[in-house]
Formats: C-alpha cells, sequence, structure tokens
C-alpha cells in the first residue's frame, strides 16, 4: 500500500464526514439564526430559548436524514472493502 493510496482514502473520509454533517450543521446554524434573530427583535434573552429549537430541529434533521447518512456510510465501507485485495496487491 502506497502513500497515494492512502492519502486518497484519507480524503474520501473526509469528503464523507463534511457530507453527513452538513444537513446537522446547517439546521442548527439555520435554527440559531432563526432564534438570535427572534431574540433581538423582541429583547428576550433567555439561553433555555435557543437550546431547545435548535435540538428538536437537529434531531428532525437526524431523523429525515438518518437513512441517507447511514446509506452513504455503508457504501464508503462497502469500498474500503472492495480496495482491499488492490491495496494489498501493492
Amino acid at each position: 500500500m502506497n502513500t497515494n493510496a492512502v492519502l486518497d482514502i484519507g480524503l474520501d473520509a473526509l469528503v464523507l464526514a463534511a457530507k453527513l454533517s452538513a444537513p446537522l450543521l446547517i439546521t442548527a446554524l439555520v435554527v440559531g439564526f432563526a432564534i438570535s434573530l427572534f431574540q433581538s427583535v423582541t429583547q428576550i434573552q433567555e439561553v433555555t430559548l435557543s437550546f431547545v429549537p435548535k435540538a428538536i430541529g437537529v434531531a428532525l434533521a437526524l431523523f429525515i436524514a438518518g437513512h441517507w447518512m447511514i446509506s452513504e456510510t455503508i457504501a464508503f465501507t462497502n469500498e474500503l472493502f472492495d480496495k482491499i485485495p488492490t491495496l494489498l496487491a501493492g
């Protein structure tokens, strides 16, 4: 196994991690921005007001995108297992 193969696998893993975390992070960002905008307009400065909707939004995003996330992870793992003979052969 050469360094190019290791770098390719590492790059693919980082891209997969970015793809899998994107729906959750974007949801948290949008909900957090909306709540902070609401708090600045109404001058309500309650910490739990920003935490609870963000947690619910992320849980909903995980429920919606969870099947896709598992499918992507399984496909990546299957690709890695398929590459094992070529990586060991040199």
